[in-house]
């Protein structure tokens, strides 16, 4: 949930669920003295005064040709964590995709040893492999999604607002979470690709305060600003990569990485550890000086 989704700058068609509303009244800025905090195309919403870029940054990801100046995002971000934490006891999760939910090959990459998963793709015989290709490209990929990932989102949802962070592109995203999130129950419309952020990934984006995210990816070096809010998941390699010479994959072995003691079911039970620790509190004042970067560190 989140201050920018409560203003409705644009009406969505699907709303998974009610949020509750927040009162901004004191917080936004009069017209007589405009600080252009809601931007739609460079035109400020309030105002409807012309505004430089410079003087704000892009979400696109929430409603295309956005803009929130740096004040109204360091605004919402509080708000975001605040009323997240005391009224839905929730954190916000933020979540790469492959090689933490799924591994992404292209076709002609497989192997010999390999090839049968092209038949079972496209049967009804497995529920984790899908065969696919983008709109306009010629190229077919498999995705195979890694065991217990349903299970996972569903028990993250009810802990955490969660977000799709990957350095793939939209086209990309779109697939992938139509397979694992076909209703939009986990992500909605949160889902961050290279499009917003090509070369490295910041919480910059996430409207929401550090001081309540996690982050869980399998590569460390990609969040330079932020790795003390990263847990590190195993990386998961179902098909041969170009550097795994000397063993064989899941794929070749037709096997696979354990339901109750691999990656993701780790770091459900580290997630579920950190959200109990959190909220143990006293009262909601005490909310304000929780901080899930020291509990990971603690942890």
């Amino acid at each position: 949930m989140s201050v920018v989704e409560n203003l409705s700058l644009e009406p969505r068609a699907k709303r998974q669920r009610t949020e509750p509303v927040i009162n901004t009244s004191s917080y936004l800025p009069s017209s007589r003295r405009c600080r252009h905090w809601f931007v739609r195309y460079g035109i400020c919403t309030t105002c409807k005064s012309t505004v430089d870029k410079s003087q704000s940054r892009a979400f696109d990801y929430l409603s295309h040709g956005l803009q929130l100046s740096h004040e109204a995002v360091a605004v919402t971000k509080h708000l975001t964590t605040l009323v997240s934490c005391s009224n839905e006891k929730k954190l916000h999760l933020v979540l790469d995709l492959d090689h933490t939910l799924l591994h992404t090959t292209r076709i002609p990459r497989l192997t010999q040893a390999e090839k049968y998963l092209i038949e079972e793709a496209g049967s009804n015989t497995r529920d984790d492999l899908y065969k696919w290709k983008a709109p306009g490209d010629p190229m077919v990929f498999l995705t195979k999604l890694r065991p217990f990932v349903r299970e996972f989102l569903k028990e993250a949802n009810e802990m955490f607002t969660m977000y799709a962070y990957t350095m793939g592109n939209r086209d990309y995203s779109k697939f992938i979470l139509d397979v694992i999130d076909p209703t939009q129950i986990y992500f909605g419309e949160r889902v961050i690709t290279r499009d917003e952020s090509p070369y490295m990934k910041t919480l910059d984006l996430d409207l929401a305060h550090e001081r309540g995210v996690v982050i869980v990816d399998d590569t460390r070096d990609v969040w330079p600003d932020h790795k003390r809010n990263l847990i590190e998941i195993s990386r998961y390699k179902y098909f041969r990569m170009n550097n795994s010479r000397h063993s064989k994959p899941y794929s070749e072995e037709k096997t696979d990485e354990s339901e109750s003691s691999g990656g993701l079911a780790d770091v459900s039970k580290l997630l579920k550890e950190v959200h109990c620790e959190f909220f143990r509190v006293a009262n909601e004042k005490e909310f304000e000086s929780k901080d899930v970067r020291l509990l990971l560190q603690e942890i």
